[in-house]
């Protein structure tokens, strides 16, 4: 079951069914959560990590120990077998050396059961994992104040990529060691639509990344962050804004993102606006042993 690839056609064929009308805020809600979920389904060309497509539980993990790279989303799973698939999916999860992943639950009558069944096998709820934000396109800045010497570039070849990797280490907190393995899975998905990654020069020295990813109709931002030295500069709005700028003009109206509270402020100021809290539940398997 090639799901990615699925997911890869849509996305590609998604200019037919762009998101036009940002006043619709139960689409543009399902949209940012589409869109999120998609951008980890496509990793999964990769032969590196496994996408496992069930009828109740989907997921994609990775050798990265990170939660944002390792995701389970859960569908209508019914509660006589909850504890059981749960169970067998955490079993699964340790059996590979998945140290961290998040858990996405669909809204709807059995959530408050599942929050229950999910606590109770070790798993952290977070209502408030990160903002879902969403913008206009039609009323992006067309210029920021930047720092001279800024240049941004898309990032198309291997080399360019490891770089891209190295910088988004440092921003994120990701282990040196662990750079190699990133850099595996995306070296086999982030060159080919609907992925476009940028890479932010500052005078010649790589200082800051981001990701377009455009599917679910709207076109999204994320991998967004700049080394801590060169924060408070324009450099990460400037870096989102870049492909936002590209998307609206492939024809997307919409952006979305996911956004920390470090960059809620940046994308407040480019036009972002609330729609809700991504909600997930977090698993760490060293807290588990512990």
């Amino acid at each position: 079951m090639e799901r990615w690839e699925g997911v890869v056609e849509s996305a590609i064929t998604s200019m037919q069914n762009i998101l036009t009308d940002f006043s619709d805020i139960e689409s543009v809600k399902t949209s940012i959560k589409t869109n999120w979920e998609n951008y980890h389904y496509c990793l999964g060309k990769s032969l590196t990590v496994e996408l496992s497509i069930g009828r109740y539980l989907t997921w994609l993990i990775t050798a990265m120990p990170d939660h944002f790279m390792n995701l389970v989303v859960c569908t209508d799973l019914p509660s006589e077998v909850a504890g059981e698939l749960i169970a067998s999916a955490l079993a699964h999860f340790k059996s590979k050396n998945i140290e961290k992943l998040s858990w996405l639950v669909s809204e709807g009558e059995q959530a408050m059961e599942l929050r229950k069944q999910l606590i109770a096998y070790g798993l952290t709820f977070r209502e408030s994992f990160a903002v879902e934000m969403a913008a206009d396109l039609t009323g992006l800045p067309k210029v920021l104040p930047i720092p001279n010497g800024l240049k941004i570039i898309r990032v198309e070849d291997y080399s360019t990529l490891k770089e891209w990797i190295h910088v988004a280490s440092i921003g994120f907190g990701v282990p040196s060691k662990i750079e190699p393995v990133w850099c595996d899975f995306f070296e086999e998905t982030v060159f080919e639509p609907p992925f476009r990654t940028y890479l932010a020069l500052l005078n010649g020295k790589p200082v800051a990344t981001s990701q377009l990813f455009t599917s679910a109709g709207v076109s999204g931002i994320y991998n967004v962050t700049c080394i801590p030295e060169t924060r408070g500069q324009g450099i990460g709005a400037a870096i989102t804004l870049a492909p936002l700028l590209e998307a609206r003009e492939m024809g997307y109206r919409i952006g979305i993102l996911q956004a920390s509270s470090m960059g809620y402020p940046v994308y407040q100021r480019l036009g972002f606006k609330d729609f809700g809290k991504l909600s997930v539940y977090l698993w760490n398997q060293a807290q588990m042993a512990s």
